[in-house]
């Protein structure tokens, strides 16, 4: 059948500048590129380029260029070309639209509507190169009251299991397979450098990243894979997995093409076999069944280590919360609606669920008129791109956030969406040895690790700017946030006050 689809990109190529070294033929997981083995010439395909822009880095004399493709369509407010596309997409398969990545949709980005405060006379700024900064963060429930030895000044109270992390940025959960190895080693040094956590996902933990198990957030998903009880003693948390951002209410897909040796036997399924994890869990149908897991896993691992739940961040996110609070969980993960994802199918990644910001201000305000906030850590995700939306998270009432999508620029990603084809130029989203080779573990962990560096500093900044030197001051105190441009009913949510009142 004939595409009615054009090119989404068009690659330019300078032919007085190309040498024919064959590089772009090389480092193009997708064919975009070819040799003419006759006359010698490189030539490119342009309805194949994804714009990852992998060819355009390596290119030795700049050669090469990416541009969108200058197609238009006749203007139609209601009928946009993406709109368009996906309907002649679905009329030559018959299928569902699958993409990867994050919500690419103009959504209300609210971080970009608040705006922090800042110290002058009466309560001065802070120095960080010259103060102390306290950035570390326990996660893991609290007592309500501690009690102390009156004569030795020991603690009195036992504490729930803390696990503490040196900066309140933990990595998201990307599976392998979902993911390469080189790509999730690289994620597993670095939070081992940097002191804080990395999350396996729910592909189990590959064998040769159990020396780096103490940095560990492993996960339980639906379809328990790679679970036993090995895995779940080697983490240092427990995630169960409900729900994810990017596709809240269904479960998971990892193609068969993509289970490779390895990821088979770290997944405990038959190599080249489609893994498929349920929307829901077949032992839980109430927040009866979730405690049960929860106590479980608790049982299971001697209660050393804090066990949470991931879910997505939906409209009754506030009362979802306040149950697992009730159901043992010791802290709680809420994935956004611009959460990332390997596969999704496109018309659920764009249209279900609500933002980070709206669901983390909502839950913290529940849980405190609940008076069971002290009971479990929140840890915020999907979407969170730079330092000063962590410190604005960390205001509307966190403990910590997740990373996912800023990590993998950080590794090379492009977000170019394709992560489900298997095909990334970047070796990230791929099991081919070919390209995974791309991402050294070693490289890849520095990258992460500056990244990690890089946002502390700023962090500190605007810590010191606000007058304050510990992250526990500034956790929930909204009174630091200020809205710019938003509606009262958004505000009411969000429980800040306008710009200049």
């Amino acid at each position: 059948m004939k595409s009615y689809l054009a090119s989404r990109f068009v690659v330019l190529r300078d032919q007085e500048r190309c040498i024919q070294c064959r590089v772009c033929v090389r480092q193009c997981g997708y064919d975009v590129h070819a040799c003419d083995q006759e006359a010698g010439d490189v030539y490119s395909s342009d309805d194949r380029c994804v714009g990852c822009h992998r060819c355009v880095v390596f290119c030795p004399t700049q050669a090469l260029s990416v541009r969108e493709n200058p197609l238009s369509y006749r203007a139609n407010a209601n009928w946009r070309p993406e709109a368009i596309e996906d309907v002649l997409r679905q009329a030559e398969t018959g299928g569902v639209l699958l993409t990867g990545m994050g919500n690419d949709k103009p959504y209300r980005i609210y971080w970009d509507h608040l705006v922090l405060n800042a110290s002058q006379v009466t309560n001065p700024s802070i120095d960080p190169l010259r103060e102390p900064m306290e950035l570390t963060t326990f996660l893991g429930a609290k007592p309500e009251a501690v009690t102390l030895d009156p004569e030795t000044g020991a603690l009195g109270t036992q504490m729930p299991p803390q696990v503490p992390v040196d900066v309140p940025i933990l990595f998201s959960a990307m599976s392998f397979g979902s993911i390469s190895l080189p790509a999730q080693e690289s994620l597993a040094r670095a939070a081992a450098e940097a002191g804080t956590l990395f999350n396996t996902g729910e592909g189990g933990l590959h064998r040769s990243l159990y020396p780096f198990a103490g940095n560990a957030i492993v996960q339980v998903a639906s379809g328990r894979f790679g679970v036993d009880p090995e895995y779940l003693q080697a983490g240092r948390m427990v995630e169960i997995k409900i729900g994810q951002g990017a596709k809240p209410g269904i479960g998971g897909h990892l193609p068969g093409e993509k289970v490779s040796a390895e990821v088979a036997a770290t997944r405990m399924i038959p190599i080249g076999t489609d893994a498929l994890s349920p929307a829901p869990h077949h032992d839980i149908y109430s927040i009866e069944d979730l405690r049960q897991l929860i106590y479980a896993l608790k049982e299971a691992t001697q209660y050393s280590k804090p066990v949470g739940v991931k879910i997505a961040a939906v409209h009754n996110v506030a009362a979802i919360a306040s149950g697992i609070v009730r159901a043992g969980a010791d802290y709680i993960a809420i994935d956004g609606l611009r959460g990332s994802t390997g596969a999704a199918p496109k018309v659920m990644r764009d249209h279900v669920g609500i933002p980070i910001e709206l669901a983390l201000a909502a839950v913290d305000t529940r849980l405190r008129q609940e008076g069971i906030r002290h009971c479990v850590s929140l840890i915020a995700a999907g979407g969170i791109r730079n330092s000063a939306d962590v410190l604005k998270a960390i205001a509307l009432g966190a403990d910590a956030v997740y990373i996912a999508t800023a990590a993998l620029v950080a590794l090379g990603c492009r977000v170019c969406q394709m992560c489900y084809a298997g095909k990334c130029s970047w070796g990230i989203a791929t099991q081919n040895p070919y390209l995974t080779r791309r991402i050294n573990p070693a490289i890849g962990a520095r990258r992460l690790a500056n990244l990690l560096r890089g946002w502390s500093h700023e962090i500190q900044e605007m810590l010191g700017g606000m007058g304050i030197n510990a992250l526990e001051s500034l956790r929930g105190n909204r009174l630091h946030l200020r809205a710019v441009g938003l509606s009262d009913s958004e505000m009411r949510v969000l429980g800040v006050r306008p710009a200049g009142e």
